[in-house]
């Protein structure tokens, strides 16, 4: 159906091969990509300012003319200077331009543009550097600006989009059926992709905005339903009603009423018919493992074993000591399966649970090998949904026929999104913490109290206490890791000379991550200085304050997780942020952390503040990547999309019927994209 739009981007007039190599780096391969390639914000010339009254140093629009050119000005081989004097009647300016020769070549005296810069100087003399010019003659009011490559300029996008928008033109492509059109009350697809690119006003911007936003949300909303619609097959565990009320006698303390809400929502689950597909979404320490522990339980009460799979060695180990001692006591025999286990001890294992002697399984992906079977998996745990691909997830339920499936994430998410994120799953949430957990107190500085810091460090240290030193490594880049080894080396030869010192970070080998975190966990250290891969990290009881240095580099939701790695034992603990960037803003943000300790509402400020693809990290993790929807300002079209989605499925299932082809491209072409994106 996208016909003309799939075939490569070098066939469109004014590329070519060499011009179409460029657009790959930037994920542009076909006529379609490009028209996908939408603006990052766009310049309005509609409402110039005057020379007279515009604001010094920042960002204005001018509209005038050229009144008189200057000769050339070279300053060193090279490089050159041009100016000339530019006037609106209100008042004169001078345009300085460096180098490019061929721009003020094509200034015209007398004619009139548009320029768009930083006015500087003062109320007598001013100037524009370097300005984006404009004939005002000629310019399209508001004028898109697109992310580039090398080689590939604004005006030459501009030119090739559209081309590209013509051939849209040229044959009706439309995806959405006339109803939803006009319930929706939506412009088409050929006016939307005309004016997101190219729009007269800021309002006819709008509705195309509008419509592409609803497309992106709707092809989400469509897929995430389809997915599970398709897990309603029939389980190949339906289990019945069984008391696990000697579950609950033999634990040593009392469940939340949010833990007692998510077992009780897994057990009516797994009586139904077909699968259970459950997300338990708790804060940091809100007993998570209890409630898998819970269904796991009732799995084995039924005959069905339990496999529950972990994303690190160490937090397997952790997860099989806890459910061990949940579980153990009541007659069900737990095992642990990892990769570094010699082959002849996985083997054992391996037999254990091919024969039905092991009712619980923890493990790390050694669990998804083809040669671990099982004799009647009825139940699959995933902890940290998001740090296993949607594929990994399913090479797990495969170990069994259709079992029920039930995912632990301690990242807090708002509802309205999680339901997107994780919208074939149903949702628990635990929401307030187990009794006895004490409150991180939590301290935001500046750089200038550095010193007293790390003395507060060494007083926890003294009493046998340890701590974490949390660096930044925002790109994972080789500069980036040199900083946090260099950093950690100038600690432990200087202000912790006389502590041991470890080093944690992603680009670490696996077990030698291992080995460190065991180690820290062992007390065989006193101070962990690491990256945020520790954010999904082990208990270390003894571990009571945390330092998180450059604070003002992460979000809220990965700051409240760090945080969360400390007061996990019965001692006061404490987490101080550093800051050497204490802008109002910064300090604004902070202050959030300081004051709240809700996981939920911490997360709802950082979405308001930093948008969901900052919110998840450097990426939305299980989650198609958005183009143009903005889940965090587009929350009441998610709803409308997730409405209309429900009343197209509910009509037509599989989206087989005519008027639902393009939908249905749309979808397949969404989710084919996400995991050749994993």
């Amino acid at each position: 159906m996208i016909g003309e739009l799939a075939k490569p981007v070098m066939y469109l007039q004014g590329v070519g091969p060499k011009k179409s190599e460029l657009y790959e780096r930037m994920d542009v391969r076909t006529v379609y990509d490009l028209l996908y390639h939408f603006p990052r914000y766009y310049i309005d010339l509609n409402e110039p300012q005057t020379i007279r009254d515009a604001p010094l140093n920042e960002q204005v629009v001018l509209k005038g003319r050229v009144v008189r050119k200057l000769p050339e000005a070279p300053i060193r081989r090279g490089l050159s200077v041009y100016k000339a004097i530019f006037t609106d009647d209100t008042a004169d300016l001078t345009i300085v331009i460096y180098n490019a020769g061929y721009l003020f070549k094509s200034l015209e005296v007398g004619h009139e543009y548009y320029l768009v810069g930083k006015l500087t100087g003062n109320l007598i003399r001013r100037e524009i550097n370097s300005p984006q010019i404009y004939p005002a003659a000629s310019a399209d009011p508001v004028q898109p600006v697109y992310r580039l490559t090398e080689g590939i300029t604004q005006n030459l996008l501009r030119q090739n989009m559209h081309s590209a928008i013509e051939k849209l033109g040229g044959f009706i492509y439309e995806p959405l059926p006339p109803q939803i059109l006009r319930e929706y009350g939506l412009c088409s697809l050929h006016y939307a992709m005309q004016n997101i690119h190219f729009p007269t006003d800021m309002h006819t911007l709008e509705l195309a905005k509008d419509r592409l936003v609803f497309d992106e949300l709707l092809t989400l909303a469509l897929g995430m339903l389809m997915m599970k619609s398709r897990s309603r097959e029939n389980a190949g565990c339906v289990m019945k009603g069984e008391s696990i009320d000697e579950y609950y006698d033999a634990l040593p303390f009392e469940l939340t009423k949010g833990q007692k809400n998510a077992i009780n929502d897994c057990i009516a689950d797994m009586q139904r018919d077909y699968p259970m597909n459950r997300l338990v979404q708790g804060d940091v320490g809100s007993g998570k493992t209890a409630v898998a522990a819970g269904a796991a339980f009732f799995a084995y009460k039924n005959g069905c074993q339990t496999a529950l799979m972990a994303p690190t060695e160490i937090l397997a180990a952790q997860h099989y000591e806890t459910l061990n001692g949940f579980l153990e006591p009541l007659g069900v025999k737990v095992i642990l399966l990892t990769g570094s286990m010699t082959a002849k001890k996985k083997e054992k294992v391996k037999e254990g649970i091919a024969s039905g002697e092991y009712s619980v399984v923890v493990g790390t992906h050694a669990l998804v090998q083809a040669s671990t079977e099982f004799k009647k998996l009825g139940l699959v745990i995933t902890d940290e949904q998001h740090r296993f691909g949607v594929e990994q997830r399913a090479m797990l339920a495969q170990k069994g026929d259709n079992p029920h499936k039930l995912v632990m994430s301690a990242t807090p998410i708002p509802r309205t999104l999680a339901l997107m994120i994780y919208g074939d799953l149903d949702i628990s949430v635990l929401g307030e913490l187990p009794k006895g957990r004490q409150p991180v107190e939590t301290y935001a500085v500046t750089g200038k109290l550095r010193e007293r810091a790390f003395g507060y460090l060494k007083q926890h240290l003294d009493e046998g206490r340890q701590g974490y030193i949390v660096c930044p490594m925002i790109e994972e880049s080789a500069a980036d890791l040199q900083d946090v080894k260099s950093y950690a080396k100038s600690l432990t030869e200087g202000v912790f000379k006389d502590y041991r010192v470890g080093l944690l970070h992603g680009r670490l080998a696996a077990d030698k991550k291992e080995k460190v975190m065991k180690k820290f966990k062992a007390h065989e250290l006193d101070i962990l200085v690491s990256t945020t891969v520790v954010e999904v990290g082990v208990d270390v009881p003894n571990a009571t304050v945390m330092l998180i240095e450059n604070a003002d580099r992460f979000g809220l939701s990965q700051l409240h997780q760090l945080r969360g790695r400390v007061g996990r034992g019965e001692h006061k603990s404490a987490c101080i942020l550093v800051t050497d960037n204490p802008t109002d803003e910064v300090v604004k943000r902070l202050k959030i952390l300081s004051k709240s300790h809700d996981g939920f509402a911490i997360s709802q400020e950082d979405l308001k503040l930093r948008g969901p693809g900052d919110f998840f990290g450097s990426r939305q993790h299980g989650l198609p990547k958005m183009k143009i929807a903005d889940m965090s300002q587009n929350m009441d079209v998610l709803v409308k999309a997730q409405a209309a989605a429900k009343e197209i499925l509910c009509q037509d299932p599989k989206l087989e019927s005519p008027q639902n082809s393009g939908l249905k491209e749309l979808v397949e072409q969404l989710f084919e994209q996400n995991v050749s994106n994993d």
